[in-house]
């Protein structure tokens, strides 16, 4: 098994949402950045996935695509632009993990029930085996989060740093 964290969608523009939205990101940072440097303390793939829409003006330069200060990802970590709410759809990451003979995803970031989801579904369908961060991801609708937590394979942080370690 090798691994990688995924870090999807957590970008200024969402903590913006709503007070509610907000607080839910907050939270799941704590486990997020903690899951970020354990695996950059094993040389573990950190993904940085950002989303980009036209329409609501989330875009490359402007303020809303950026990252919080306080999220600890760096800039040697891969980075990927999406516009579909999989990220490994038309991105070029399936290729990037075929690579790095990733074959196991630990998902974490915004919104659950939307492009966490989504790729976790993609990533099936490329018959990669996903794995939800329990506390690292975040939505508009918190209530939504056990649904997605329920109905999809998770593990803590602690139980993923015994695995990996």
């Amino acid at each position: 098994m090798k691994a990688a964290l995924f870090v999807i969608d957590i970008q200024k523009a969402f903590f913006k949402r709503s007070p509610e939205t907000a607080r839910s990101l907050e939270e799941a940072i704590l486990v997020v950045n903690e899951a970020i440097d354990f695996f950059h303390s094993r040389n573990l793939p950190v993904i940085c996935v950002q989303h980009c829409n036209e329409a609501s003006g989330v875009l490359p330069g402007t303020e809303g695509f950026e990252l919080p200060e306080h999220l600890h990802i760096k800039p040697e970590d891969i980075h990927i632009v999406k516009t579909y709410g999989n990220a490994l759809n038309k991105t070029g990451l399936a290729e990037k993990l075929q690579q790095l003979k990733v074959d196991t995803l630990i998902l974490t970031g915004y919104c659950a029930e939307y492009c966490v989801l989504s790729t976790y579904r993609g990533a099936l369908d490329l018959d990669l085996v996903p794995i939800l961060l329990r506390g690292g991801i975040a939505s508009r609708n918190p209530q939504n989060i056990p649904f997605v937590e329920n109905v999809n394979e998770i593990i803590s942080l602690g139980a993923l740093k015994r695995l990996l370690s």
